[in-house]
């Protein structure tokens, strides 16, 4: 019981951790579409953090267009002739935690089958 809790934890904390990073690309994303006199290249992909102020990134200047991946979560930053590359816009650790919480979750979760498998409940054996 106390592993299917965990595992229950895991994937909870992985879900909350995948929000707040997708919440950083829903940022770029709005900062992106936001069309007016300081929207070229794309803000996102103009600074090397991903954030106004921040220093300047020399391949902004070859930026035509942009991607969200979810899985990893990243913003891309798409360059003439084909090239890409990623902005700092979701937090390092995001990713890599939330694949940790997942493989812990999983893990749990089938330790939990192979120690106790789920059947009837409140059955007991012969002379009980």
């Amino acid at each position: 019981m106390v592993l299917r809790k965990l595992a229950i934890v895991a994937g909870l904390a992985a879900f909350a951790l995948y929000l707040c990073g997708l919440l950083h690309v829903l940022g770029a994303l709005v900062q992106a579409e936001d069309g007016g006199a300081d929207s070229s290249p794309i803000l996102p992909c103009r600074t090397t953090d991903g954030q106004e102020g921040g220093p300047e990134d020399p391949r902004a200047a070859q930026v035509v267009d942009y991607s969200v991946d979810f899985v990893p979560l990243r913003f891309v930053c798409e360059m003439t002739g084909g090239g890409s590359y990623v902005t700092d816009t979701v937090p390092g650790y995001v990713n890599p935690a939330v694949f940790g919480l997942v493989l812990a979750g999983l893990g749990c979760w089938v330790a939990a089958l192979v120690v106790a498998p789920p059947g009837p409940r409140g059955v007991r054996g012969p002379g009980g």
